[in-house]
């Protein structure tokens, strides 16, 4: 296994965990027979176990930006994984691969579900990660996913999605069997998530009774966490822009969903 050593500093990762330091591991686990490969990351100077969140990215795959959020989250005393849920470590450079990536998982809610039970029993199972104790983040395509996954019931005490798709897949929240408490953040600009789909999405977890911090920032486009978005959306042209503001703020919120979750981080 390799394993590369990390000095996290603020200004590279916009965090002050200048002397935190942290391991990122690739890691490789299965889910029905298909090898998914992933990131591990862990502070190792903090004793003992502490929660863990999975990371879910982009459509794009489990890319570098999955595993800076991943290494930001270890900075701040979790131990995180950046999941692949396309397999075999796929990333994707066009939005036609990205597509057809992403629907072969999102129109498959075994295979999706398989995979990312896979992805949380290789989490649990790190020597220091507190048993029970498991959140799950996710970016656009992942946004959806952990949130469909709060629906199934899966076993995460939280869930945040960052612009990721509100409808359900499948069925939607049902009271007492999505006991996750759930956070959201979301762009009123964002076309592929229009405010009927927001506002539907805020009736649908009062109905279920769940726990909800629901954010929508004004102004605000599709994969505004993503410093590359500005780039890639010029390249494709897709309504994509970054926005240092949003990113700074849903970050902070995180953080306190998270810690509102398992308490105060060393």
């Amino acid at each position: 296994m390799r394993k590369i050593m990390f000095l996290l500093a603020s200004l590279i990762l916009g965090a002050s965990v200048a002397q935190a330091k942290v391991v990122g591991e690739e890691v490789s686990y299965t889910a029905d027979g298909v090898t998914m490969k992933g990131f591990l990351a862990y502070d190792r100077d903090i004793k003992g176990k502490r929660p863990g969140v999975l990371v879910v990215h982009e459509w794009w795959g489990n890319n570098e930006f999955t595993r800076k959020r991943a290494l930001q989250l270890a900075g701040m005393g979790y131990t995180a994984l950046a999941v692949d849920m396309y397999g075999d470590g796929k990333t994707a450079d066009h939005p036609d691969d990205a597509g057809k990536f992403a629907d072969e998982v999102s129109k498959n809610m075994p295979v999706g579900k398989a995979r990312f039970l896979a992805a949380m029993k290789r989490l649990a199972k790190h020597r220091t990660v507190a048993p029970g104790q498991i959140a799950a983040i996710g970016y656009s395509f992942g946004g959806g996913v952990v949130l469909n996954m709060a629906r199934e019931g899966v076993g995460v005490k939280g869930v945040a999605s960052f612009y990721g798709n509100l409808a359900p897949v499948a069925e939607p929240a049902q009271k007492g069997k999505m006991k996750a408490k759930v956070a959201v953040f979301t762009g009123e600009d964002d076309p592929a998530i229009p405010k009927e789909q927001v506002e539907a999405f805020g009736k649908e977890m009062e109905a279920a009774g769940v726990d909800l911090r629901l954010v929508s920032y004004p102004g605000v486009k599709h994969s505004f966490t993503n410093p590359a978005a500005d780039e890639i959306g010029k390249k494709f042209n897709l309504p994509l822009a970054y926005n240092a503001a949003a990113d700074k703020d849903s970050w902070s919120q995180l953080s306190d969903f998270l810690e509102d979750m398992f308490g105060k981080r060393p």
